[in-house]
This record gives C-alpha cells, sequence and structure tokens, in this order.
C-alpha cells in the first residue's frame, strides 16, 4: 500500500488523501448515527414499556403454570384473548413462587424466558418495576418489564414483554441507508478530490512548465505569475527570486568575461606588436638599437606582470560570493596582517610617510584573502597619494582606517568604486585592472564586515577607506 501511494503522481495523492480524509469521516459520522438511533429507539421502547398501564387478570383468570415456559407454552390451547387482557403488541405471564412457577394466560402465543435473577422482582414494593433486556423463548428479542403482583394468595411476578425485533429490522434499514449515502458521499469526495486537486497545483503545473521551458532553452529569469500569499504562492515567489539570480548571476558572468577580455586586449596587444617587431628586426637582418631593445624588453616585462596582476586578480574574483562555499575561514590577526600590508607598501611608496596605529584584534576570515585586501587598500592609498604625502593605517576596535590625501573621489562614483574593472576617468592613464577594491569588498564580506569607500571625514583632502570585522581583541 505504502509502495502504491509512493508510486502515485502528486494529483493522485491529493485525490486519495482527500478521499481518504472523506470516507473515514463519512464513516464515522454513519456509526455516530447508527449508534444514536440504536439508543434512542430501544430507550424509547423500553420507556413505553414502563409508562404503559400493567395488564390486569379479569375474574375467573385461570392460568397454565408450569415450571418452565417452554413447557406451559407447550401445554397451553391456543385459545384466543379476551379483549381486556393484555396490551396491543406486548406478552404477559406470571411467575410464582413457592413452588416456583411460570403461568400464562391461555390465549398466549409466546412465552417470555426466565433469567435466575428475575427472583429479586419479589423485591419490590408496589409500584416499582424493573425493565431489562431479554428475549423470548423462541430466541426472538425483546424488553422485559417485571413488577410485582399478587396471584392469587400468593405473590406473583407479572412479565411484561414487548418485542425488538420491528427496532432490529429498522436499524438494519437505516444501515442500509446511511451505507449507501457513505459509498456516494466517498465518491463524490474523490471527484471534489480531484477537482480540488487540479486547481490547487495548477500553479505546480505553470512551476514545471516554467523550470521545463529553462532546462530546454535555457532562457533564465523566466517568471511566473503569483496569486495569493499560501504556500504555492511562496513556492512560485521563490522561484522568481532564484530565477531572477539565476539570471543576474548570468548576466553578471558575461559581463565579467566581457570586461576581463577587454583588458586583457590592451596588454596582449602591446605584448604581441613588441613581439613581432623582434621578429621583423631578426628576420630583416637589422636588429634594433640596444638602447632600444632593453626598452621593448622592459616594456615586454612590465605587461607580463600587468597580465600577471590581472590574472591573479581575476582568478580571485572568479570564487562564489558566499562565505559557505568559499575557502575555509580561521580566527586571523588582523593587527598582523596590517602590520606586514604597511611594509610592503612603503616600498612601493618610498617617499610616503606612513602613520600607523594597530590594536591586536582578531576576526574570522581567510588569512590570504584578508590580507590581499589590506595590500589592495594601501596600494590604492599609495597610487593616488602626492609625492611626500602622508598615509593613515589606524585599526582600532575592530575597525581599519586607511586615509590619503590625494584628490579624492567624485561624489557622483562613489557607488561605482567597488564595481569590477571600474576606473575613475580620471586615473585611466594610471596602472591597474580595476580589480583591486572589488577584491576587497568580497574578501571582507567572505569574512562576514563591511567596507566602505568615501571623502574624509574631516573635510580635507584625500580619501578614507574603512573596513569592520566582527572578532575580539583576543582569540576565540
Amino acid at each position: 500500500m505504502v509502495q502504491w501511494y509512493r508510486s502515485r503522481s502528486l494529483r493522485g495523492r491529493l485525490t486519495f488523501m482527500t478521499a481518504a480524509a472523506v470516507a473515514v469521516a463519512i464513516a464515522l459520522s454513519a456509526l455516530a448515527c447508527w449508534f444514536i438511533v440504536e439508543r434512542q429507539l430501544y430507550d424509547q421502547a423500553r420507556s413505553d414499556l414502563a409508562n404503559a398501564p400493567l395488564p390486569m387478570a379479569p375474574r375467573g383468570f385461570d392460568p397454565l403454570c408450569y415450571a418452565t415456559p417452554e413447557s406451559a407454552l407447550q401445554a397451553q390451547h391456543g385459545s384466543s384473548a379476551p379483549e381486556n387482557i393484555g396490551a396491543v403488541g406486548r406478552d404477559t405471564q406470571y411467575v410464582v413462587a413457592n413452588p416456583m412457577g411460570v403461568c400464562l394466560p391461555p390465549y398466549a402465543t409466546k412465552a417470555i424466558a426466565v433469567q435466575a435473577n428475575d427472583v429479586a422482582g419479589f423485591k419490590l414494593k408496589p409500584g416499582q418495576s424493573i425493565i431489562r433486556d431479554g428475549h423470548f423463548t423462541d430466541g426472538r428479542p425483546a424488553v422485559v418489564r417485571i413488577a410485582l403482583t399478587h396471584f392469587g394468595p400468593r405473590p406473583a411476578l407479572l412479565m411484561v414483554a414487548s418485542p425488538t425485533q420491528p427496532i432490529e429490522e429498522s436499524l438494519q434499514g437505516l444501515a442500509i441507508l446511511l451505507g449507501a449515502v457513505s459509498l456516494g458521499g466517498i465518491l463524490l469526495a474523490a471527484v471534489a478530490g480531484r477537482l480540488v486537486a487540479h486547481s490547487s497545483l495548477k500553479p505546480v503545473d505553470q512551476l514545471t512548465d516554467a523550470v521545463e521551458h529553462i532546462a530546454r532553452t535555457e532562457e533564465v529569469g523566466s517568471t511566473i505569475p503569483v496569486n495569493g500569499d499560501d504556500e504555492i504562492a511562496r513556492l512560485s515567489t521563490s522561484f522568481n527570486s532564484m530565477s531572477t539570480a539565476l539570471a543576474n548571476s548570468r548576466e553578471r558572468q558575461t559581463r565579467l568575461i566581457a570586461d576581463a577580455g577587454h583588458e586583457l586586449r590592451t596588454p596582449l596587444t602591446s605584448l604581441r606588436t613588441n613581439v613581432d617587431l623582434l621578429i621583423r628586426s631578426n628576420d630583416t637582418g637589422r636588429p634594433l638599437p640596444p638602447a632600444t631593445k632593453t626598452k621593448l624588453l622592459g616594456n615586454m616585462k612590465a605587461q607580463m606582470q600587468e597580465l600577471t596582476v590581472l590574472i591573479g586578480d581575476l582568478l580571485q574574483l572568479s570564487r562564489p560570493d558566499t562565505p559557505k562555499a568559499g575557502p575555509n575561514l580561521t580566527v586571523v590577526a588582523l593587527h598582523e596582517i596590517a602590520g606586514r600590508a604597511v611594509e610592503r607598501a612603503k616600498l612601493r611608496g618610498p617617499g610616503l610617510v606612513f602613520e600607523t596605529t594597530v590594536e591586536p584584534w582578531y576576526a574570522h576570515g581567510d588569512a590570504a584573502g584578508l590580507e590581499r585586501a589590506v595590500i589592495n587598500l594601501l596600494d590604492n592609498a599609495v597610487k593616488y597619494s602626492p609625492p611626500a604625502g602622508t598615509i593613515e593605517v589606524r585599526l582600532q576596535q575592530g575597525v581599519l582606517t586607511v586615509r590619503d590625501h590625494g584628490p579624492g573621489i567624485p561624489p557622483d562614483e562613489l557607488q561605482y568604486v567597488f564595481d569590477r574593472f571600474w576606473r575613475s576617468p580620471s586615473s585611466r592613464q594610471l596602472p591597474g585592472s580595476g580589480l583591486g577594491l572589488s577584491i576587497v569588498a568580497q574578501s571582507v564580506r567572505e569574512a562576514g564586515g563591511e567596507v566602505t569607500l568615501g571623502p574624509a571625514q574631516d573635510g580635507g583632502p584625500g580619501a578614507l577607506a574603512t573596513v569592520r570585522l566582527p572578532g575580539g581583541p583576543a582569540p576565540e
């Protein structure tokens, strides 16, 4: 059964569960209805028997008394009943003691089976009676009423019985009717469940079509309409968000490839030109002057270094943006990284003054990535600092700031400083690939921090880069 259920489609399982739930509800309701009706019918029969007047024996009544109801019924002559004896639909007999005997009227056609505990009726007071379930000697069920009376000079028990076979026949008819209604209700529930499943899963069909369309055409960015705020709507919204994110990711990937190709074209073209010039000079037998050749080789070396840095930057940016997919994070000493970065920056800017204030701070991140980020920030400050300028580097309470005194960044360009391959129009002539600050932003995000770049807070010239990393003054 479980294997069959799992092999069905979602629409089939939803239909089955709907029909099964309705079937259980109908079955329980039908059973409850049947038991309630049964209890009411039997209670009504007992109430009618208890409230009915007891039959009185006429004058000259000469009952037939025997040891058992069966023998009394077998011996009676089957005479017709007088009109003033008994009640309609009820049968009467007497039970006497000392010696025990069962006495039937001469007109009796049925005898009531006597139980051993019926003798408790001899202790009843006038007006009291006992109502119990019983049966006739032929096995047909009945409700029996027992009251204390006198049979001549002796006390006797008057037993009046009302057959319950009509009640059982009514209950059987009711059971058939309820069964038919339940079966019809289950069939209708299955049809309704099918319609509900079809209507409820229509957004899922649309989602499936959209996914199949994307898988077939690879056209990410497709969305489906969202109606309401239920679970299906949430699923549709999540799919639309995922599809949009995939489209943006592909767009960024395409833009990265195009920008990388554009940036690689310039040094490669220059290298090819220089190499062609050297080859042509050798082929024509007209060697270049030593000074010119030395200059060409120097340019080629610089271009190769630029290509190496650019490829390294591209490899750094090719890593996923999310920390979970990136390198393993460890506890790193940010103050030590800042110290090493400052020493390297001094070599690249020998005429600059570095004012350094560094306090111990430990953060979780990739040591190589964070060191690359700090070096890129200092390289950026070195690049734009004037000759003999000052670069201020401070690390206090987990906040690293790098301040230069260069021309600064125009306000309308601040929103682009961390974009890949973006370079300010005023600095296009300076060396660089436009990837340094992008690497800074990615490395800081991987460590759970944030980075900003803006004008100096004191209103003076230059730019201020701020990096905030969670952590503490002691390693955890």
